[in-house]
């Protein structure tokens, strides 16, 4: 099995067992504030992939079915898992419009296993892309 698919696979798992956690009632109301981001490059460090030079990268990378995050003003990552009324958990439409863009959001946050997860109940606010980091890093995946 490719890494890919395995890091898919070990995602899905997680968040399922998080569904399950949140089910049982322990679940913390939050408010987020941060920049959406592309969790796959993000976390594997493939390429630089926050703001403006990441943001068709992770526009695809959502399309494709890898999850969103926010990473918080702090650098604490949430794994988005839902957003509103929306059931589905990746390649969100209203999410995928919105990547590299500075949101706050709230939601019900999900802690399993050193993990954060967000059922994303109000995206609050919507400043856009304010990371212009295409000037120093140009636009990717094409160049660093």
């Amino acid at each position: 099995m490719s890494r890919f698919a395995s890091f898919i696979l070990a995602v899905f798992l997680v968040a399922s067992a998080a569904m399950q956690s949140a089910r049982a009632g322990q679940v913390e109301r939050i408010r987020v504030e941060g920049e959406l981001i592309d969790t796959w490059c993000y976390v594997t460090e493939i390429m630089y992939a926050r703001g403006s030079a990441h943001y068709q990268c992770a526009v695809w990378c959502a399309v494709g079915g890898i999850p969103v995050s926010i990473r918080a003003e702090d650098g604490t990552l949430y794994v988005v898992l839902r957003v509103e009324a929306d059931t589905q958990n990746v390649s969100n439409p209203s999410m995928v419009k919105i990547q590299s863009h500075k949101v706050t959001v709230d939601g019900d946050l999900i802690r399993r296993d050193g993990v954060n997860y967000l059922l994303v109940t109000q995206v609050a606010d919507d400043d856009g892309v304010v990371d212009l980091t295409h000037e120093k890093f140009g636009i990717q995946p094409w160049g660093m």
